[in-house]
C-alpha cells in the first residue's frame, strides 16, 4: 500500500495518530477498573450482551483479513474467502451452540483450565505450550502486518513501524487488559463496518448499482464468482475431482473448527456476564461477522467489474485504493485508520490470550502450585511484556511469519480440537485418548503434507513452492483430524482401566452437570439486568 501520491495523505496520517493517542488514553482509564486476574483476564465476567458480542466481532474483524478477502475475491470469487469469513462465522455458530455454555457455567479464566480439569494437569501443559507457541507466531505476524502499514504511511523503516505497533498495543493492554480490549474492540466494530459499508457502497455505486455488479461479475481466476462450493471443470482453488473436494472441506474446517479450540475466542465469551449472554453475545457476533465480513470480498469483486487488468501482487490492497477512489477525504482517512488500529485490535488480543495462559495455567504447573490473587495479576501483566517483547524479537528476525501464522490454526485444529470437542460431549474420553489424538493427528498431518500431497500440489502450483506447501498443509488436514478421531477412540476404549476418565469440573473442582449444554438458553435471560449474585445461574 503506498500512499505517497494520495493528495491527502497528511489527513491519513492525522487519522493514525488520533486513533494511536485514543487507544493509548483507554487503556488508562480501563486500568482504573482493574483490581484482580478475573477483571484483567475475563474482564471481571461482566459484558452484557452488547459489548460481548462486539468485543468478539471487532477482534476477528481484523485488517488483515479484510483486505485479504477483497484480494482473494478479486481473484477467486467466494471460492477464495471459505475460510474467512465463511469459515470463521460457522466457528462462532459451533462454538455458541456446542461449547460455550458449559466453558461459562465452568467459571474457567483460560481454555487450558478445562483440559487440566478434564484430562490432568499434564495434558493441561502440553496443550498450554501448543497455544503459547500459537499465540507467539499469530501476534508476531500482526506486528509483521503493522509494521508495513506504518512504513506505507509514514517511510519508517518496517523495524520502526513494528517496535512502535508492538509498544502501544502492549501499553495499553498491559494497562487495562480485558476491559482495555473490550471497550476498544467496541469502538472498533462501529468504525471497521460502517466504513467498510461505506466502501461497499460507493463501489456499487461507481459500477451502477447492486444489479450491474451481478451481471457483469467476475474473478481472475473463477468462471463462477458467486458460488462457494467447487466448480465443475475449475475444481476449488485449482485442484478437481476429490483432491479439490478435500481442499474445499479444509478451507472451511481451518477456522471454522481450528478456532474453536482457541484461548482467544474462549476467553471472550468467558468474559460475558452468564452462560445466556456468552452465548447470545457468540451468536450476535456470528451474525454481525458475515452480515459485514461478507461487504469485503464483494468490494474485490466489484473492483474486478471496474478494473479487471490488476495483477496478483496489485490485489493485495485493492480495498484500501477502493476507499481513495471512491470515499471522501475525510471518510477515507478514517477508515485507513480504523484498519490500522482493527490490526492492534488482533494484535492485543493474542497477547493478553498468551499471558493469561502462562499467570492461569504454566507457571503454577512448574511451579506445583495456584498463585493468589495478587500474584496472579502480576504475572498476567508481566507476562503480556513478555508476550509483546518476544513477539516483537520474532516479528524482527523473521518477516516472513505472517503465513506461518495463519497456517498456526490448522495446527490446532489437527492437534487440538478432537480432545476439546470429545471431553465436553464422551464421558469415556481419558488422557491416553487426548494424548493419542494429538500424536497421531499432528503426525499424519506432517507425513501427508510432507511426503504425499507436496509433490502432488508442487506440478498444480507450477513449481511455486511456498503456495505448494500450504495447500498441501490444509489439504492434509481432512484426513489427519480423522485419524485423530480414531486414536481419541481407540486410545480412551482401550485404556478405560488403567487410566479412568476424570469427569469434568468447574474452577471449584465441582462435577458440571452436562445437562442443557446446548446453546438454547432463552434470549431474555441474556437481555435482563440481573440480580446481585445471580450472574452464574443462566
Amino acid at each position: 500500500m503506498d500512499i505517497s501520491g494520495y493528495e491527502y495523505q497528511w489527513l491519513v496520517l492525522l487519522g493514525i495518530a488520533v486513533f494511536f493517542a485514543i487507544r493509548l488514553g483507554v487503556g488508562y482509564y480501563a486500568s482504573r477498573k482493574v483490581s484482580s486476574a478475573t477483571d484483567f483476564i475475563v474482564a471481571g465476567r461482566r459484558l452484557p450482551i452488547y459489548l460481548a458480542g462486539a468485543s468478539i466481532m471487532a477482534t476477528w474483524f481484523a485488517a488483515e483479513v479484510l483486505m485479504g478477502a477483497s484480494s482473494n475475491a478479486y481473484q477467486y470469487g467466494f471460492q477464495g474467502v471459505v475460510f474467512d469469513p465463511f469459515g470463521a462465522g460457522l466457528c462462532l455458530l459451533i462454538s455458541g451452540f456446542f461449547f460455550i455454555r458449559l466453558m461459562r457455567r465452568a467459571r474457567y479464566l483460560t481454555l487450558i483450565d478445562f483440559f487440566e480439569h478434564r484430562y490432568g494437569r499434564t495434558m493441561g501443559f502440553l496443550i498450554s505450550l501448543v497455544q503459547l507457541v500459537t499465540y507467539f507466531g499469530w501476534t508476531a505476524a500482526q506486528i509483521v502486518a503493522g509494521g508495513n502499514i506504518v512504513h506505507a504511511l509514514f517511510g519508517w523503516p518496517v523495524a520502526a513501524g513494528m517496535i512502535l505497533v508492538a509498544t502501544i498495543v502492549t501499553v495499553y493492554t498491559l494497562m487495562g487488559g480485558m476491559w482495555a480490549d473490550t471497550l476498544l474492540d467496541f469502538m472498533q466494530m462501529f468504525l471497521t463496518a460502517g466504513g467498510i459499508t461505506l466502501v461497499f457502497s460507493a463501489v456499487v455505486r461507481a459500477i451502477g448499482g447492486w444489479d450491474v455488479l451481478v451481471a457483469n461479475a467476475g474473478s481472475m481466476f473463477t468462471s463462477k464468482p458467486f458460488t462457494l462450493l467447487p466448480i465443475s471443470g475449475e475444481g476449488y482453488l485449482g485442484y478437481d475431482g476429490l483432491l479439490g473436494w478435500t481442499y474445499w472441506l479444509a478451507a472451511w474446517m481451518a477456522v471454522g473448527l481450528g478456532s474453536i479450540a482457541a484461548q482467544d475466542l474462549m476467553q471472550r465469551s468467558m468474559s460475558a456476564r452468564n452462560e445466556a449472554t456468552s452465548v447470545w453475545g457468540t451468536y450476535m457476533a456470528s451474525a454481525l461477522y458475515i452480515g459485514f465480513g461478507v461487504l469485503s470480498p464483494l468490494i474485490g469483486i466489484g473492483m474486478f467489474v471496474l478494473n479487471p487488468n490488476l495483477t496478483v501482487d496489485q490485489t493485495e490492497f485493492v480495498l484500501v485504493s477502493a476507499a481513495m477512489k471512491y470515499l471522501t477525504p475525510i471518510l477515507t482517512s478514517v477508515f485507513i485508520a480504523a484498519l490500522a488500529s482493527a490490526l492492534m485490535s488482533t494484535s492485543d488480543t493474542s497477547i493478553l490470550a498468551g499471558a493469561s495462559i502462562v499467570s492461569e495455567n504454566i507457571l503454577p504447573f512448574l511451579r506445583n502450585k495456584k498463585m493468589d490473587g495478587k500474584a496472579q495479576l502480576l504475572w498476567t501483566r508481566i507476562g503480556v511484556v513478555g508476550m509483546g517483547a518476544v513477539s516483537l524479537l520474532l516479528a524482527l528476525y523473521a518477516e516472513t511469519i505472517y503465513k506461518l501464522a495463519t497456517f498456526s490454526w490448522t495446527v490446532l485444529l489437527v492437534g487440538v480440537f478432537t480432545s476439546f470437542a470429545f471431553g465436553m460431549y464422551w464421558k469415556r474420553a481419558n488422557l491416553v485418548g487426548a494424548v493419542t489424538a494429538f500424536v497421531t493427528g499432528f503426525t499424519t498431518w506432517l507425513i501427508l503434507t510432507l511426503v504425499v500431497l507436496l509433490p502432488i500440489t508442487l506440478v498444480v502450483c507450477e513449481g511455486d513452492y511456498e503456495v505448494a506447501v500450504w495447500d498441501a498443509a490444509y489439504i492434509g488436514s481432512v484426513p489427519a483430524l480423522i485419524v485423530s478421531i480414531i486414536g481419541m477412540v481407540v486410545g480412551s476404549l482401550v485404556t478405560q482401566k488403567s487410566n479412568p476418565p476424570l469427569p469434568l469440573r468447574d474452577v471449584d473442582g465441582n462435577i458440571i452437570e452436562f445437562s442443557n449444554r446446548l446453546g438454547i438458553n432463552p434470549l431474555w435471560d441474556a437481555l435482563r439486568k440481573l440480580k446481585p449474585g445471580e450472574e452464574d445461574r443462566t
